[in-house]
């Protein structure tokens, strides 16, 4: 049980959280320009469940590796490299293979730095919070 409140909780709440924030960003900022950059492509964005899935498995990936990170590293040092390694690196695949619409890092770059702080927070507050109780 203690497991379960010192390891999983802190993952599972921070995947929450990563996931509600991409699909912030997504529906207010990022989708109307990956629908236009996909239609000057001449290609169909595609939106199927599966999709959405996809990315919300991504998001608890994230959440581990972040939770994985928090264990070594600090506040800090764990919301750069975590967002270095998921964020800044995907949209430098997505721009090297022309399908990262113009203006979308801009705008989506700082959002995901306090993605990445927050989720980093929750991680290292709860597996904290926890921890400290274990030891009374």
């Amino acid at each position: 049980m203690n497991y379960l409140k010192k390891t999983i909780l802190p993952i599972f709440l921070a995947g929450i959280w990563i996931n509600l924030s991409e699909t912030l960003r997504w529906e207010f900022l990022a989708k109307p320009l990956w629908i236009e950059q996909h239609k000057s492509m001449g290609i169909v964005l595609p939106q199927e469940p599966v999709n959405m899935i996809i990315w919300m498995i991504w998001g608890f990936i994230f959440a581990t590796v972040i939770f994985i990170f928090s264990r070594k590293f600090n506040l800090w040092q764990t919301t750069f490299l975590s967002w270095f390694l998921f964020l800044a690196v995907l949209w430098l695949v997505l721009w090297n293979l022309g399908l990262l619409p113009d203006g979308l890092v801009q705008l989506g770059a700082p959002l995901g730095l306090i993605e990445a702080f927050i989720a980093t927070w929750i991680c290292q507050k709860m597996s904290q919070r926890k921890m400290d109780q274990s030891h009374d």
